[in-house]
């Protein structure tokens, strides 16, 4: 068994800066190839972080037989006939949220990721905070008793990035394909991943990107045109799965708000928790209603901590031969909530899903 994994990173945009270091600071990793589409783009990163090797096409680094995985940090409708590509080639994949634009998408990944033998780990990022991982412990041990409802928000008054994130032929969507599939997932991790059985859901497109309004400024993308915006501004959605559990979720690029918001919040039969925006616990002892502080060092979001986590994780279970917490298989799963969503949208009704194949069905 190999000691050191060499990985190249494909797409050189603002997140693949975290997979970057994170690699670095792992000791059984070496980052050994960068891609992008701007070859000057690409040689300038790999001279950077010490990488042997620069390409302007996927393609040609997955040839190099040196390579050994790769992190996936393109437009989201390349993700998955990048991560097929990489997987035919014998590559290992860490692949961003979302795992693709379609189900027919995921599932073609999913039969590569099978017919390969290879390993592929979806960057559901928020799955590896240590508080997540904390609260599904706690979960995972009873204390909460049985999850049956979470309510979860992102909502932003003016945070558009535009660019390829306004530009649906690349994104698949806004804010809930976004930032929505982060707290999606999340709760319906901690809370067992139960089944997807049917989803509600709204898009609306109100108010643009607000790219009129002054005086505040947001984050926009490298490529930002104020003028390109074919995503929704605003989602929300209930989603119910086969146990009887739901999840209520709305999110947000541009909203009439006062400020920025962000919750995750589960409860259960014997208690209850916040993730988002802090971690906090609620329980029922002896008559009396407690609402108790775990005590760790950040009780908030780790940003950097939970994408060092995600990597350090990718390179365990290839290096070792183990079966990633986010295999394609939630991917997939994922990628049925959020189409579900879109679909249940453009229909105004409720979507269904059949249990033989998971396709959507219109009730």
């Amino acid at each position: 068994m190999a000691t050191t994994l060499k990985v190249g990173v494909i797409g050189v945009g603002s997140i693949s800066e975290m997979h970057l270091k994170s690699y670095r600071n792992n000791p059984n990793s070496e980052l050994y190839a960068i891609c992008d589409m701007n070859l000057e783009r690409a040689k300038a990163v790999a001279s950077q972080y010490g990488a042997a090797k620069a390409y302007s096409s996927h393609e040609e680094m997955l040839a190099d037989p040196e390579l050994d995985a790769v992190s996936i940090c393109t437009w989201n409708s390349t993700h998955a006939p990048i991560s097929i590509a990489a997987l035919n080639a014998g590559k290992h994949v860490l692949v961003e949220k979302p795992l693709c634009m379609t189900v027919e998408e995921a599932l073609a990944v999913q039969q590569a990721v099978r017919s390969s033998g290879r390993i592929l780990q979806v960057g559901f990022v928020r799955r590896y905070d240590p508080n997540a991982q904390l609260l599904l412990r706690f979960a995972e041990q009873g204390e909460f008793g049985e999850l049956y409802y979470a309510k979860a928000s992102i909502l932003r008054r003016l945070g558009n990035p535009g660019g390829w994130f306004a530009d649906k032929s690349r994104s698949g969507g806004g804010p809930l394909i976004d930032i929505g599939v982060h707290v999606i997932d999340l709760c319906w991790y901690l809370m067992g991943r139960p089944k997807v059985v049917s989803v509600s859901g709204n898009a609306y497109h109100k108010l643009g990107n607000r790219s009129n309004v002054k005086g505040l400024s947001f984050y926009q993308a490298s490529d930002y045109d104020a003028s390109l915006n074919t995503v929704e501004d605003l989602a929300n959605a209930l989603i119910r799965f086969e146990n009887g559990a739901s999840l209520y979720v709305d999110v947000s690029f541009a909203l009439h708000i006062a400020q920025d918001e962000s919750s995750a919040r589960l409860f259960g039969t014997k208690g209850g928790f916040d993730v988002i925006p802090t971690l906090s616990m609620v329980s029922e002892k002896h008559d009396t209603i407690l609402n108790v502080t775990p005590q760790v060092d950040n009780g908030g979001f780790n940003f950097e901590a939970a994408f060092q986590a995600e990597v350090d994780h990718f390179v365990d279970c290839v290096l070792g031969g183990k079966e990633p917490i986010s295999p394609v298989e939630d991917g997939v799963e994922i990628m049925k909530i959020l189409c579900g969503i879109y679909e249940s949208a453009r229909e105004g009704r409720e979507i269904r899903f059949s249990e033989a194949d998971g396709k959507a069905e219109r009730a």
